[in-house]
């Protein structure tokens, strides 16, 4: 799935088994906001990208640091190639 692809949550949450309460927690978001986005309120942007970091990406958001953020940034301005190089190895690192 695309950052930019619409995410439908509520297909996530019912799949997962999941009740609001505890799928939009995971985001920081109330269970009443929650069903305001699955009955087709729009979403903000940021959190259909933690949905999908959460969710899709199955990703820690909880162990997440700002320091990360910031290597990943400095990264993808000065030296991509590098950024490329080390997740194309991680993910080769996964698959072992």
């Amino acid at each position: 799935m695309k950052a930019t692809e619409k995410i439908d949550s509520r297909a996530i949450r019912r799949k997962m088994g999941l009740n609001q309460q505890a799928f939009w927690a995971q985001v920081g978001v109330t269970q009443s906001g929650g069903s305001r986005y699955e009955s087709g309120q729009n979403m903000p942007r940021s959190v259909g990208q933690l949905l999908r970091l959460v969710y899709v990406e199955q990703i820690d958001i909880a162990k997440i640091r700002k320091e990360d953020f910031e290597v990943i940034e400095y990264l993808k301005a000065k030296n991509p190639s590098l950024l490329k190089d080390l997740k194309k190895q991680a993910k080769e690192a996964k698959k072992a």
